[in-house]
């Protein structure tokens, strides 16, 4: 864990400032969703902010396999550095669910390596790793359709996503919803799988947001963007 990094900064003085930050109530939160940290996001940006890029210490992070050490590491590291190997590791080493989802969103989407990632990772056995696969395609579904086979993304959810597992279940159902949303000449029928599959359909949504049953999501997104 000791080590200098290249600006002067240990990862012992790092670890320091993370346990005196956590705070036993927020962990107990973050525990109910499978986070084992108890670090305030908002302090752990502001340090994050502080400490700058630092690619080095980013990686040294990452290895003491703490949670909150490797979400500071995602803040500060150069998402291009990392070569494809590193990320699948990554990818496969990241625990808990806001580690993973900080990786695919803040470092894997802005990597060189991104596409041939996502799709090596929808195929992938492991139902996490896959659901990162699909969280990548989520983000081409919105912004870099072209060449995505859709009718076929479709055919997948139908088959599959009844019986995934819960996050494999939510990255699919996620991906249902933005194309219904994005694309109109396959939005019945993005609804019309919704409905039938039923999949989150009793999902508890707190008041003032948009449900994530899908046939909810779509139209209300829908309708802001007419409304807009």
């Amino acid at each position: 864990m000791a080590g200098t990094a290249a600006s002067g900064t240990t990862v012992a003085e790092v670890m320091a400032e993370l346990a005196e930050l956590a705070d036993p109530k927020i962990r107990e939160v973050n525990e109910r969703h499978g986070d084992d940290h108890g670090v305030n996001l908002g302090k752990l940006r502001a340090l994050a902010k502080r400490l700058k890029t630092q690619q080095e210490l980013a990686c040294r992070l990452w290895e003491t396999d703490d949670t909150a050490a490797r979400l500071l590491a995602l803040l500060i590291c150069r998402p291009k550095a990392f070569d494809r190997d590193q990320l699948d590791g990554m990818v496969r080493e990241a625990r808990t669910p806001k580690v993973h989802d900080w990786l695919v969103n803040y470092v894997v989407k802005k990597n060189p390596n991104a596409e041939e990632l996502r799709v090596a990772w929808t195929a992938d056995p492991d139902p996490v790793v896959a659901s990162a696969g699909w969280a990548l395609t989520t983000e081409r579904v919105a912004k870099k359709p072209e060449g995505l086979d859709l009718a076929g993304l479709l055919d997948v959810v139908e088959a599959e996503m009844k019986d995934a597992p819960d996050r494999l279940q939510w990255a699919m159902n996620h991906c249902l919803a933005q194309i219904g949303i994005e694309h109109p000449e396959f939005r019945s029928r993005a609804i019309g799988i919704g409905e039938r599959l039923e999949v989150l359909k009793d999902y508890p949504t707190s008041p003032g947001c948009t449900s994530p049953f899908a046939p909810v999501w779509i139209n209300e997104m829908v309708r802001r963007q007419q409304a807009g």
